[in-house]
């Protein structure tokens, strides 16, 4: 597959823009309101479609309100739910298929303040920027964006990101044995940059994944997030309940997929999460 160098562009163009409106969303409170988009355009030096097209994605993730004739605001918070193991028995085997990566872009740069937040550095330090497109079996997958510690990873090279599993490449090469990471998950759609890289429509659905990844001395090595093709991957949970049920009604509250109540609070839940990649008939 080739990628298209015009695509590709005016998807990295807009991840820029997007994560700068980010760095704005998370210096303010819900309720706040951001600069205009006639603003916006100017101190980031880009075209009204371009940073419009961010502003959609981030008004459909859920993070920024439109409000007609009164402008852009910061959305209510989430409610996020966890599923808690009081073993740690969390597991995430490989996903179907035959992977394979195409670099986009790799780019040291200054982390800035929201990156820096997450991987626990400052603003100035230096991360790699990574950009890949994921394959499976040839066909286009995901999109990938990486923030890497360059401190941690001073060498890390376009073939190690193109070649071979990254995580094995972090401890043969660079000495990083990663340990844990937390990751979430939410719908979306895709832009029309990302579905002409993915070979989807525009506003196909898409799963986005946001991952921070920390090594066996707990520091963050990377932060992540990667958007799915919704109609080629699925993600399949496995949970493993306690023995005994609570009454009806309980007010401990409950796991997702499953009725309040259904079973007790205090008994622990086992998850483990498989990816799995739909064949196209």
């Amino acid at each position: 597959m080739e990628i298209d160098t015009a695509a590709s562009g005016a998807m990295l163009k807009r991840e820029r823009v997007r994560q700068a409106i980010l760095e704005l969303i998370e210096a303010r409170r819900p309720g706040d309101a951001i600069p205009s988009e006639r603003v916006l355009c100017a101190e980031l030096g880009v075209s009204r479609p371009t940073l419009r097209a961010a502003v959609d994605e981030l008004v459909v993730a859920g993070l920024l309100v439109r409000e007609h004739g009164r402008g852009m605001f910061v959305a209510a918070e989430k409610i996020t739910q966890e599923l808690v193991s009081d073993r740690n028995a969390f597991s995430l085997p490989r996903a179907g298929g035959v992977w394979t990566s195409r670099l986009l872009e790799l780019r040291t740069l200054p982390a800035g303040a929201r990156v820096g937040r997450r991987l626990r550095i400052p603003p100035a330090a230096e991360i790699h920027y990574v950009a890949r497109l994921r394959l499976v079996d040839g066909t286009p997958m995901a999109i990938e964006h990486l923030h890497v510690r360059a401190d941690l990873v001073p060498g890390l090279t376009g073939e190690e990101l193109e070649q071979g599993d990254l995580y094995e490449h972090l401890r043969d090469r660079h000495g990083i044995q990663v340990s844990e990471a937390v990751q979430s998950i939410e719908p979306t759609v895709v832009t029309r940059a990302e579905a002409d890289l993915l070979d989807v429509p525009e506003f196909s659905p898409a799963l986005l994944f946001e991952r921070l990844t920390t090594d066996a001395h707990d520091r963050p090595v990377e932060y992540v997030h990667s958007l799915y093709r919704g109609d080629r991957y699925r993600i399949v949970s496995r949970l493993a309940l306690g023995p005994s049920a609570a009454p009806a009604g309980s007010p401990d509250g409950h796991h997702p997929g499953i009725p309040p109540g259904d079973f007790a609070g205090g008994d622990p839940v086992t998850f483990s999460t498989r990816g799995v990649v739909q064949q196209t008939l």
